[in-house]
């Protein structure tokens, strides 16, 4: 017997919905789609502005991948991966995500995103995604098992990076021209100068 599939829309933002049938349902084309608590968000395809910023922050972690083979297994952006968080029926897709292994092995390949857990997770913050970013994400990627959490956000001109720290996240602010060098990839040092010059420079 064939499963009906549930289509999505603009229509439906703010409607709630269960994260089996989220992760399973088909999205209008012209939007982006997350569920964050059990509530369907619609989100605007990102700006080229969005895409500036993140392809400032990949070319870093491209440079250190090239100078250091097998540090970094995969460098994804959200329409490469997802996180599923159970215990909040959450699914983001994260604006970049950092796997230093490889996912796990198993008999259904939609179980992998409910255990692969990446090193490292970005968001880079938008006026509609503020709340998200702040509030909800960062209790949700510290129950996943993430390392760190970087908040960059470009309109206050700040990196907000949380650290994982004996179950909980250790907050520290990276104020350009300070780099940023985290334990998870020894020798990488991050510029968010780098990242904030280049939004500049559009």
């Amino acid at each position: 017997m064939s499963r009906t599939v549930t289509i999505i829309g603009p229509g439906d933002h703010g409607r709630r919905m269960s994260l089996a049938e989220f992760e399973h349902a088909d999205g209008a084309e012209g939007h982006l789609y997350e569920l964050g608590r059990g509530v369907v968000a619609v989100v605007d395809v990102p700006k080229p502005f969005h895409l500036v910023l993140i392809q400032a922050i990949r070319r870093q972690f491209y440079a250190y991948d090239a100078s250091h083979p097998g540090r970094i297994h995969a460098i994804a952006s959200g329409g490469e991966c997802k996180i599923l968080i159970e215990a909040f029926e959450s699914e983001r897709h994260p604006d970049l995500a950092i796997y230093k292994t490889p996912p796990p092995e198993g008999d259904i390949d939609d179980d992998v995103w409910s255990q692969w857990v990446p090193e490292i997770v970005i968001e880079l913050v938008s006026r509609s995604s503020r709340f998200r970013d702040y509030e909800e994400k960062p209790e949700e990627y510290l129950q996943f098992g993430v390392r760190e959490y970087w908040i960059i956000d470009a309109e206050q001109g700040v990196m907000k990076v949380l650290r994982r720290s004996r179950g909980r996240w250790s907050e520290r602010e990276v104020l350009p021209p300070a780099t940023y060098r985290t334990r998870l990839l020894p020798g990488f040092e991050f510029s968010i100068a780098a990242v904030f010059a280049a939004a500049e420079d559009r």
